[in-house]
């Protein structure tokens, strides 16, 4: 059994995210402890990139924090490696497709290099939200080859396809609950419950809901359906407000959180 296959084997999994680097790699890797502490399950870790096209605001503005801080690909690597030295919990890369394929151009073929880099540091899985469904194929082989899950998306508007992309993910399966980008929002109008089934219809991977689920009302209110509920601009926020000395603030509000999914499953 995966990391990950674990984490959603116990009840409810919480699903946090943080942009990588913001504000350093030590403070993201004191502040990932900080959330596993809290209850956190699954930790995704954004690689900080220059058009992070799926991203609202917050997280654009930490990427530009990071990026400027130094932030780099190898360095998410090494991120993982320090976070696997004092942990195992599992860690999944949220990228975009241009940095996975020009890891390592013109040293090995497209791909390899990524995903074997990401053997080595101990990564579970991975997100790409502008990879098309169509085109994951050559992806997944170099993901499979190297042991880590690749997770795909459904959005409200997969509708036939849900089908076909909860069978070819793994790990889990990303359901977006907000068409546009990431960002906190005040009200999730999506009726989510029907794509769950779908996925739940076609395959038996778990399913956590993302994109705009920022209170631990909101996330309660999910978990009730889903699997495991993703949350990443309202942590970032956080961060973006305290800086260096963020970890209490997050660990509190994880810890919020993950008591409100965790009590759904009772």
């Amino acid at each position: 059994m995966t990391r990950i296959q674990k984490a959603f084997s116990k009840d409810k999994a919480f699903i946090g995210f943080l942009t990588g680097g913001d504000p350093s790699i030590e403070k993201t890797a004191e502040f990932i402890l900080e959330m596993e502490r809290a209850g956190a399950d699954i930790i995704e870790i954004g690689i900080p990139f220059s058009d992070p096209v799926a991203e609202g605001e917050v997280i654009q503005n930490a990427s530009i924090r990071a990026l400027n801080a130094g932030a780099t690909v190898p360095k998410m690597f090494d991120l993982a490696k320090s976070v696997r030295e004092k942990s195992q919990i599992p860690l999944v890369f949220m990228t975009y497709l241009n940095p996975v394929y020009h890891y390592g151009q013109g040293r090995t073929v497209r791909y390899d290099e990524f995903f074997k880099k990401c053997k080595e540091a101990e990564i579970d899985g991975i997100i790409i939200p502008d990879l098309p469904f169509e085109e994951s194929g050559e992806v997944r082989e170099y993901a499979e080859r190297h042991g880590i899950d690749l997770i795909l998306l459904v959005a409200p508007t997969s509708e036939e396809r849900i089908g076909k992309i909860a069978k070819a993910s793994s790990g889990f399966v990303y359901v977006v609950s907000s068409m546009g980008t990431t960002g906190v929002r005040e009200e999730i109008k999506t009726n989510i419950e029907p794509i769950i089934k779908a996925v739940k219809t076609a395959s038996d991977i778990p399913a956590a809901v993302g994109f705009g689920v920022s209170t631990p009302e909101q996330a309660a209110r999910i978990a009730k359906f889903a699997d495991g509920v993703i949350v990443g601009s309202a942590i970032v926020r956080i961060i973006a407000e305290h800086g260096d000395n963020a970890g209490g603030y997050v660990y509190e509000f994880v810890k919020s959180v993950k008591e409100a999914v965790a009590g759904t499953g009772e």
